[in-house]
């Protein structure tokens, strides 16, 4: 059986050229045209059938695309994102497009109810959004959104427009979501890291009580096959979570779930540098932000590296232990060119050991007790993850390794028909197609090829 044949939003295929230079630009006509029917005039949505509203992160993926094709759309997705920006200084996992009907999308904003829930919190008067948050890649997208086009950048005010917002957002991080003690950021549910079913999640998530299964209906399974995604006894503990975390009037910090995750604190730490490099543009200092940067990425180092699994491990604050857990959010932190060079190096090692070395980089241990190569985020390989993960070879100089996985991961997400993910080792579709964040970060990994092949060799 075609497990993709049931979704309903694969876009149309065109018919690849002859040669490397047409093949090449093939896949950005196709990645474009993803990006185009998923353009909502203000934001982009990750999928028309599956997720028909704006998410954080995926926004900040798609913005980093996005430069490529048009500087101005890039930069709007970016600030009709920071509109639904909380008092409290956070932004939230979905804004809500209130044209879309509630049983679309479940939880609907009728859940979150946050004008109302949220309001000690400052949720906006005017847009429904959810109440928890995702990575904070932002910063870090805004800056290569402004390097896409300074000149337009510059006439727009874009830069000095969202900074202080990005500003408030960190705050809020940082000081609001310690709940460990020690600086690092933490998640208050498994939505707010974007790695859902984790297994690393498997032990916080036994402590919590599912919903009843009567008490909500999932709207994913109308879009997805079953086997693709959590299951239902996650879903509960999700619904549950968020439901008291809700009724707790949005206040971080007493919670069954906490935790603190690499990929989430480090993508803080990048757009942490991002927003000095942003103050340096503005005419303030970034001194004290590059040196923030510098002691997280101590802290990290300190509080989550594992030189026996070669990898950085998640932190279960409840439990006061780390998560025994193999997962590609412990290799993200490559990301960060301050590591030490012993842990980078291991890093390294482990991407192309045996616990992780496939076609695309899983989600999760290939010789874990949970892999699952099709199941959401318990095996299958993601290309935001990819992007970021080709990033940080690039950044620590192994560049053969890089440039594998940069072709490996614009084929794949070609052929996949842009896939949300795929099995690791076969490149299967899995998920929605016609994906946003996919087709954006193939845009840009095909813009940083042609310009290493114009270069006549890499960017190093």
């Amino acid at each position: 059986m075609d497990r993709t044949a049931h979704l309903t939003d694969r876009p149309a295929r065109r018919a690849v050229a002859y040669g490397p230079a047409a093949g090449a630009e093939s896949s950005r006509l196709r990645a474009e045209r993803v990006l185009e029917g998923n353009w909502t005039g203000t934001s982009t949505v990750p999928s028309r059938g599956l997720y028909p509203h704006q998410w954080s992160w995926d926004s900040g993926f798609v913005a980093i695309g996005l430069r490529h094709l048009s500087p101005l759309r890039a930069q709007t997705e970016l600030e009709t994102l920071l509109a639904a920006q909380w008092g409290d200084g956070r932004i939230p996992h979905i804004v809500f497009n209130p044209s879309v009907p509630l049983d679309a999308y479940f939880p609907s904003p009728d859940f979150w109810r946050s004008s109302t829930a949220g309001r000690a919190a400052g949720a906006p008067r005017t847009l429904q959004t959810s109440g928890i948050v995702q990575p904070p890649v932002h910063a870090l997208a805004a800056w290569l959104v402004h390097r896409a086009d300074p000149g337009l950048s510059r006439a727009r005010g874009f830069l000095a427009g969202v900074y202080p917002r990005l500003a408030a957002w960190h705050r809020y991080l940082l000081h609001r979501r310690d709940l460990g003690g020690a600086g690092l950021a933490s998640v208050i549910h498994p939505w707010e890291q974007g790695m859902d079913n984790s297994p690393c999640w498997d032990a916080p998530l036994a402590r919590v009580t599912p919903a009843p299964a009567r008490s909500f209906r999932r709207a994913d399974l109308d879009h997805g096959a079953p086997e693709d995604r959590p299951t239902d006894l996650d879903y509960g503990r999700y619904v549950r979570l968020a439901a008291d975390y809700r009724d707790g009037g949005y206040a971080a910090g007493g919670g069954d779930f906490a935790v603190e995750d690499p990929a989430f604190n480090a993508l803080l730490i990048a757009s942490e540098h991002a927003l000095a490099r942003i103050a340096g543009e503005l005419g303030a200092p970034g001194t004290a932000r590059r040196a923030r940067a510098e002691r997280l990425t101590d802290v990290l180092v300190e509080r989550l590296w594992d030189p026996a699994a070669g990898m950085f491990l998640c932190r279960d604050l409840r439990a006061g232990a780390p998560i025994p857990e193999r997962a590609v959010s412990g290799l993200v932190p490559l990301l960060l060119p301050a590591l030490p060079r012993d842990v980078a190096a291991a890093l390294v090692r482990t991407l192309d050991g045996p616990h992780f070395g496939a076609r695309l980089v899983p989600s999760y241990d290939l010789l874990g007790a949970a892999f699952d190569p099709h199941r959401y985020w318990r095996g299958p390989a993601w290309f935001n993850t990819s992007w970021l993960l080709e990033r940080g070879l690039r950044a620590h100089g192994a560049t053969a390794r890089a440039d594998a996985l940069r072709d490996a991961t614009i084929d794949t997400a070609d052929a996949s028909g842009f896939a949300e993910y795929v099995d690791p080792h076969t490149g299967e579709a899995c998920g929605a197609t016609g994906f946003s964040w996919t087709a954006a970060l193939t845009l840009d990994l095909l813009e940083a090829k042609g310009a290493d092949v114009a270069k006549g060799g890499d960017r190093g």
